[in-house]
């Protein structure tokens, strides 16, 4: 099993700590990407990712490494501590550049077969809208599975944390990898996302964007082909 963790922020705080914890659950081979220390780029609103092609982007080599362990992996895990009750600047800067993947557009095909984890952490409260961030660009994605765990961690850093509240996250994140490896190779989207690609498909059909509807073409998505069934 492949792992990507993309860590919202530098520090190694309870987020950190807590991806960890899961990640090390799972096994396999985990690489890890720290924002924005290996990627902290604006998108710079162009748009030519979307009309055009993603290759386009001004940060499109910057973002390689990235991309390419997410392409690889089975499982991705979005972290991100609570910074006014949403995602960090870094974390959402990043995501703001797969907005070409969102099933509006490009969607890449292996999405729909993998994992996606959403973690949050916060010294009071904000993990649900957090997460909520993280999982709106995993659906929109396509991700087979997604997963949402919040933690209250009720201190600003992980030596803080109370020893029962670890007790529990260890507990809780021993479910969580058990339940990601059971699943393990045989995930399919859920019906709300195989619904929404419907929608989208029929859309494509008779797009605006040529460059959209060209890679759903060539893809035979617009006909009987899905990305889950490839």
């Amino acid at each position: 099993m492949k792992i990507t963790v993309i860590h919202g922020q530098n520090h190694q705080g309870s987020t950190c700590h807590i991806a960890r914890m899961l990640s090390n659950k799972l096994g396999g081979e985990v690489a890890e990407f720290f924002l924005p220390r290996d990627f902290g780029a604006f998108c710079t609103g162009c748009a030519r990712c979307f009309t055009v092609s993603e290759t386009l982007c001004p940060h499109f080599e910057q973002l390689k490494p990235l991309t390419k362990a997410m392409d690889e992996a089975d499982v991705i895990v979005l972290a991100s501590p609570v910074y006014v009750y949403h995602v960090t600047g870094p974390m959402k800067a990043f995501l703001d550049h797969y907005g070409y993947r969102w099933m509006v557009h490009r969607p890449e095909a292996g999405m729909f077969r993998k994992q996606v984890v959403c973690l949050s952490t916060a010294a009071g409260a904000g993990t649900r809208s957090t997460n909520r961030d993280l999982a709106d660009n995993a659906f929109f994605w396509g991700a087979a599975r997604i997963y949402r765990l919040g933690a209250a961690v009720r201190a600003v850093n992980w030596d803080g944390v109370s020893p029962k509240l670890k007790a529990r996250l260890e507990a809780q994140t021993t479910a969580l990898a058990a339940r990601i490896r059971k699943n393990a190779g045989r995930v399919s989207p859920s019906l709300r996302t195989r619904a929404f690609f419907h929608f989208m498909r029929l859309m494509q059909k008779h797009g605006w964007n040529e460059a959209d509807c060209a890679y759903w073409r060539q893809k035979g998505w617009d006909k009987r082909a899905r990305p889950w069934k490839a």
